[in-house]
């Protein structure tokens, strides 16, 4: 009876080991499309910029960075995509475990957690199947603003009318917490 005791928690300790390093593997795997994500939006976004300002913008947003979530869904067989308490476009507004945990991101920069260390995982039941989940906080920088601020310059504010008559996504300050990165991967 001993033995079999003694097999049972080595059992279970290994299991716990490797469920531990597959974690850790996601996470990796999941910063890793987040970085990605970010650079190819970000070098869009500055493109547009330099080419005819916030007004550019806008359309990298609404055309290209639901591209590049696509492309890395479809690459990696996950849903990578941006989330946020105040929504752009409603086909990002953010699912019941992301508007958790968005909201606990808050809660931890007003507790004075600096917002590029905000990452998040967890292991849920979605569907009867075990996923994994990640988000990543996405700061408001000062080019942010632009679009996303509480001040926005008239030709900005027509197209954004034109492009997303429902946006939320405004009165942001550099250095508030702008949405989140978020993928879901099967287990």
């Amino acid at each position: 009876m001993k033995k079999i005791v003694i097999a049972m928690t080595m059992i279970v300790c290994q299991s716990g080991i490797a469920v531990a390093a597959d974690t850790q593997d996601r996470t990796a795997a999941s910063r890793a499309v987040v970085k990605s994500f970010m650079q190819e939006l970000k070098g869009e976004l500055q493109q547009a910029m330099k080419a005819g300002g916030p007004t550019n913008a806008i359309e990298v947003c609404k055309t290209k960075a639901p591209k590049i979530a696509a492309d890395h869904s479809n690459k990696q067989g996950w849903r990578v995509a941006r989330t946020s308490l105040k929504v752009r476009n409603p086909g990002n507004a953010p699912d019941a475990w992301e508007r958790k945990v968005l909201k606990s991101f808050e809660a931890r920069k007003a507790k004075g957690e600096h917002i590029t260390k905000m990452e998040h995982t967890e292991v849920v039941t979605q569907n009867g199947k075990q996923t994994f989940r990640y988000m990543k906080a996405i700061p408001t920088g000062q080019v942010c603003v632009n679009c996303h601020g509480a001040k926005i310059d008239a030709a900005t504010e027509a197209k954004l009318k034109q492009v997303y008559p429902t946006d939320k996504a405004r009165g942001f300050s550099v250095g508030d917490i702008r949405g989140a990165f978020t993928i879901s991967q099967p287990m």
